[in-house]
């Protein structure tokens, strides 16, 4: 169940909470070094005139609301400034965090997390499919918004699950443009009396892309502007725990009811695909001391040219070359280097298995003991 309250204490972290306040307030109040990930949609300070029209001279629902208003750029900026610096606090060492802004902002809040320390991984575009068209006619139509990712510190390390990506894109790499549908139809949240609950309300899907690729099961995400609670509603069917921090009781009791309605995604469908980097390391001679490979044993080569013998040190002798499965295999095939899991068979009941099946047998075991 989500809970709103408007008090935190300094010895715990308030997780799948929705606080109500000053957002630097609040950030200051929490414990530091205890979040993995903070998403931020900060007020874009769109510096509106007047109202906006369409052609046929019917209003648009623009963003007007009070606290996108900022009396100058200087006011805005120690607005960012102050904010940053108490999600930076916030952040553990290898955490990260996605700002999201438009042209209006964005340069400025770049600049400012520069000087605070952060150090920027990429900016992403995300590139609107359905774009509200520009009804005057004088500008381009402003289809898209971008969001700065960065690291706490240019040393810090972050995560990123390079694989789990490419597979959402179709086994294709991940590019630094997205393109995805601005919130509408059914998505988009209406108040009781139909209105647009929110103004700027942020699409599923690109929090789902943000949060399966920077953030694991179990991690803390931030969000120190919650609105409608996108970021919430997200992390929770991601089996993430969510902060959120929002100042409107309004927006507050919209998230509430929203994020009450998900239902998290069981344990299986939780996992994403990971690099053979991230795997477990397993040496080739746990093989050998489990019996899985017998001292003496002839391995083949998968192009069937060499064979070599198996050691009771998990080394390879073969052709008067001695060394590791990676030494041997690069030995006998004349090449700078080889990779001995995917180079090496063995034999049994006379089919060639690969060695790699036996250590993703182990891999499999280890992953199954209890944490």
């Amino acid at each position: 169940m989500t809970k709103m309250t408007k008090m935190t204490s300094a010895n715990a972290l308030p997780l799948n909470t929705i606080l109500a306040g000053d957002c630097v307030e609040v950030m200051n109040s929490l414990p530091e070094n205890s979040v993995d990930l903070i998403f931020a949609d900060p007020p874009y300070n769109l510096q509106l005139k007047g109202e906006l029209h369409r052609p046929d001279n019917s209003k648009v629902d623009a963003v007007d609301d009070d606290w996108d208003q900022f009396s100058s750029f200087a006011a805005y900026d120690k607005f960012t400034q102050d904010w940053l610096k108490a999600a930076r606090r916030l952040l553990k060492p290898d955490g990260a965090i996605w700002v999201i802004g438009s042209y209006h902002n964005i340069f400025r809040v770049g600049a400012s997390m520069q000087d605070a320390g952060y150090w920027i991984l990429n900016d992403v575009i995300w590139r609107k499919s359905n774009p509200m068209p520009n009804f005057r006619g004088k500008r381009f139509t402003n289809a898209h918004e971008t969001m700065i990712w960065a690291s706490k510190s240019e040393a810090g390390k972050y995560t990123f699950n390079y694989e789990a990506l490419k597979s959402l894109n179709e086994g294709i790499q991940m590019r630094s443009d997205w393109v995805l549908p601005i919130c509408n139809g059914g998505e988009r949240i209406k108040d009781d009396n139909g209105d647009k609950a929110h103004p700027t309300q942020k699409p599923h899907s690109l929090l789902h892309r943000v949060l399966v690729g920077s953030t694991n099961p179990g991690d803390v995400v931030l969000d120190p502007f919650f609105g409608t609670g996108t970021t919430g509603a997200v992390a929770k069917m991601l089996g993430r725990d969510f902060i959120g921090i929002e100042r409107e009781e309004a927006y507050r009791k919209v998230a509430t009811k929203r994020i009450n309605d998900i239902r998290k995604f069981d344990k299986d469908a939780l996992q994403v695909s990971t690099s053979k980097r991230a795997e477990p390391r397993v040496p080739f001679g746990q093989l050998v001391e489990r019996g899985m490979l017998r001292p003496g044993e002839q391995l083949w080569s998968m192009n069937g040219r060499h064979k070599a013998k198996v050691r009771a040190d998990g080394t390879l002798i073969g052709d008067d070359v001695k060394g590791s499965i990676h030494q041997v295999g690069a030995a006998l095939e004349g090449a700078p280097s080889c990779n001995g899991w995917t180079y090496w068979c063995f034999k049994r009941d006379g089919k060639t298995v690969p060695i790699d099946l036996l250590r993703q047998q182990i891999r499999a075991e280890m992953s199954e003991r209890p944490n």
